[in-house]
């Protein structure tokens, strides 16, 4: 796993979007309510995990779920202060987290995080664990085949061969990047994401979990797995 990956990647799938009530998140949070209430017509309180998740990131669209009995685990690198109630802020490790035995939740939540936390296997890690924690989750990751990596703002940049991608983030600051002062800051830069395609996607997550695909102008722009 990269330094930080999973604190810093919803501060940067924050950030990208126009604002805290754009339409995308506001399309996903329908999706994440209709979960939610439907876990808490069964059980009344819902717990949730969000791997990744920070208190701003729910607090912003709070209005859309204050009237449900909800307490939210929230797991990071590290952990940071909290004084809501609803919220508890642990560190943890996407990839392996057996402070939880099976079932510790009843959602587990994740957004642009899984493309952090490594390559093949580190993804597989933290599929297991997102489906072991909770019988339901939502998850989403951003599409490699978007034309625009999302965490450069760059325009085909995962595309491009690997020296490529080196020498224009040591010659460029890039979205949420610095321009990188030496080759292992440039490494660590481009290692930071690795976006997955449908078939990577859906093997991590697959049925009974539904695929759905975020589309802009007709592209995919991000995956998303949600199982109920």
């Amino acid at each position: 796993m990269t330094d930080e990956s999973i604190r810093t990647s919803h501060k940067l799938s924050i950030q990208g979007e126009a604002s805290p009530l754009s339409s995308f998140r506001l399309k996903r949070f329908a999706m994440i309510i209709e979960l939610i209430e439907k876990v808490a017509a069964q059980k009344g309180r819902v717990r949730i995990l969000d791997v990744g998740g920070t208190h701003d990131y729910w607090m912003a669209v709070e209005p859309l779920w204050r009237k449900h009995d909800l307490h939210f685990t929230l797991v990071n690198l590290a952990a940071e202060p909290v004084n809501d109630p609803r919220f508890t802020s642990l560190a943890g490790n996407a990839c392996s987290m057996p402070e939880f035995a099976d079932n510790s939740f009843d959602i587990v939540h994740s957004n642009s995080v899984i493309e952090h936390v490594g390559r093949w296997n580190a993804m597989k890690d933290m599929a297991r664990e997102v489906s072991r924690l909770a019988p339901c989750y939502y998850l989403q990751t951003p599409a490699f085949g978007f034309p625009i990596e999302p965490h450069f703002r760059t325009p085909l940049f995962h595309w491009l061969p690997m020296p490529w991608r080196l020498w224009l983030t040591r010659h460029f600051a890039l979205g949420a990047f610095p321009k990188a002062e030496t080759m292992d800051d440039a490494m660590r830069f481009v290692e930071d994401a690795i976006l997955v395609d449908a078939a990577r996607f859906r093997t991590l997550f697959p049925a009974p979990a539904r695929f759905i695909k975020e589309r802009f102008f007709g592209l995919t722009k991000s995956f998303i797995a949600i199982r109920d």
